[in-house]
């Protein structure tokens, strides 16, 4: 990579959606294309990506970890964001390359503002002390009923993690909350119907990809 790339921010490009979306699959699908196009590529997840932010995605995962209030709840998904800012995301954006995130702060409106009913206030406030200075350039949003996607969930071997086995609504105000967002702001995410094929979905993404980024 030149001095001149070097010194040139990298992007920041998020994968959203519900469970069951199949969000692994488009973050390869994006990879690829920013690799065939000389771009240096970092991956991450959230919460996750540090060990320390792993360890906490343990503990939010776990069927056993039970009942947590939602701010609490909330405040762990920032505890593991902040980590995961600190050591991957904004060394990686400085050095130049494309970081790919599943998930990001979308997410925790969706999950914790719409689908534990918190409200968007605590999530903005919290957004503005972890990341004042960083949002996504791409937020893709893989979007599909929740009965699609828990489905597919079912038929994995590793069955349900803690928030796929909520219940009353949970999920379906998570989709809500995601598509709120889409229409909110147009201009960074784009909604991408994952309940289609394979190829038909691969397909979108990559559409989207050019028309945003090439």
């Amino acid at each position: 990579m030149s001095a001149a790339v070097s010194r040139t921010r990298g992007r920041l490009i998020t994968l959203e959606g519900g469970e069951g979306a199949g969000k692994s699959t488009a973050v390869a699908t994006i990879r690829h294309w920013l690799l065939d196009r000389g771009r240096s590529v970092t991956l991450t997840r959230e919460p996750g990506g540090t060990i320390t932010a792993e360890k906490i995605r343990a503990i939010l995962l776990d069927p056993d970890t039970g009942e947590l209030a939602s701010l609490t709840e909330l405040l762990l998904m920032f505890a593991a964001r902040a980590e995961n800012l600190d050591n991957v995301i904004r060394p990686a954006l400085a050095r130049g390359e494309d970081v790919i995130c599943d998930r990001f702060t979308d997410a925790s409106m969706a999950y914790q503002g719409f689908g534990r009913q918190l409200g968007s206030a605590p999530i903005d406030r919290l957004a503005e002390l972890v990341h004042p200075d960083i949002q996504p350039d791409l937020t893709l949003l893989l979007d599909l009923p929740v009965a699609v996607g828990m489905a597919r969930i079912d038929q994995r071997d590793d069955g349900r993690d803690r928030f796929e086995q909520a219940r009353d609504g949970f999920l379906e105000r998570v989709r809500q909350g995601y598509l709120e967002q889409a229409s909110r702001y147009p201009q960074r995410f784009a909604v991408i119907a994952a309940d289609q094929p394979l190829e038909t979905v691969q397909t979108s993404i990559i559409e989207t990809l050019e028309e945003r980024l090439s």
